[in-house]
């Protein structure tokens, strides 16, 4: 395959894909969320826009996004004009969450419609072994296989490295909040993340999408530690939704962390965040991390 090969990323975690592949000299177009790095945005062309929302409660954003798939209205727009101008050879999808980004058959209602021959690569990571194998995927079909691996391979050695050090210490319980209003505990790889950095998931849903629970369900789960990484947020936006939770459960150690950089988007940085949670759960042999905050 030739470098000169054009991308265009639909969601935000396949931006940080690319980056981690050095390919962003490759990469023509991104989406409106796509902040990693922050000039991603604006040294590509945007082609997928969105409702902004910073600034609203997770009720309202909850509301909003239940009425508009009542409506049957995408959250996400494409501006085909954009990427026709952009004309990608690859185009990186997903059908893993409508919330979280266009749908593939969006996408290839698109091309169709520009009579675009681009090949479209759908990224739906299940766990966390599902999201390094995408990285190698994209790498193949940039045609970049062996850098594909070794980026792999040094994810796999943090991985290593953080197994090593907690091994053989108590596991505390542990659940991810990922949303308070209403109450959704974290699904997908998020329990895999726990499951490294020397936690034992509880209250959340492996290799499915994260889902509703109450909080006498949580409460009932008993968890030592719960990590509050909203989708969407930040860490400062993260500690405010933890108040909540530490008001629901007095007696758990509650804390904040930045969801939107190192949970929620399956890309490379998801083992910095269970580096994160593992300087949660064992800070005695793992340094705090900035991503971090206690809130009670």
């Amino acid at each position: 395959m030739s470098d000169a090969r054009r991308i265009a990323s639909l969601l935000p975690s396949a931006t940080e894909i690319v980056y981690a592949l050095g390919l962003q000299h490759r990469l023509a177009a991104v989406t409106f969320e796509c902040d990693e790095p922050v000039s991603a945005r604006t040294e590509h062309r945007v082609v997928v826009t969105g409702a902004d929302t910073s600034g609203w409660t997770p009720g309202e954003i909850d509301a909003y996004v239940r009425a508009r798939r009542e409506e049957g209205v995408d959250l996400y727009t494409l501006d085909e004009g954009a990427l026709a101008d952009v004309d990608p050879d690859l185009v990186l999808t997903q059908d893993l969450c409508r919330v979280c980004a266009l749908p593939t058959d969006r996408v290839d209602e698109a091309l169709a419609h520009l009579g675009c021959s681009a090949e479209v690569l759908t990224l739906d990571p299940h766990t966390l072994d599902d999201v390094l194998v995408s990285v190698e995927q994209v790498a193949a079909a940039a045609g970049v296989v062996d850098r594909g691996r070794a980026v792999v391979a040094s994810l796999r050695g943090r991985l290593a490295d953080v197994e090593a050090r907690v091994a053989g210490r108590q596991r505390p319980r542990v659940s991810v909040v990922e949303w308070v209003d209403p109450l959704f505990t974290g699904g997908h790889w998020i329990p895999d993340q726990v499951a490294a950095a020397g936690g034992e998931p509880v209250g959340m849903h492996a290799g499915t999408p994260s889902g509703p629970s109450g909080w006498d369900a949580l409460r009932a789960e008993r968890p030592e530690v719960v990590l509050v990484a909203p989708c969407g947020f930040g860490l400062d936006g993260a500690a405010e939704q933890a108040e909540v939770v530490a008001r629901e459960l007095p007696d758990t150690q509650v804390w904040a962390v930045d969801g939107n950089a190192v949970v929620v988007r399956p890309g490379p940085r998801l083992v910095d965040g269970v580096e994160a949670f593992a300087s949660v759960l064992h800070p005695e042999v793992f340094d705090r991390s900035a991503l971090v905050r206690r809130v009670r």
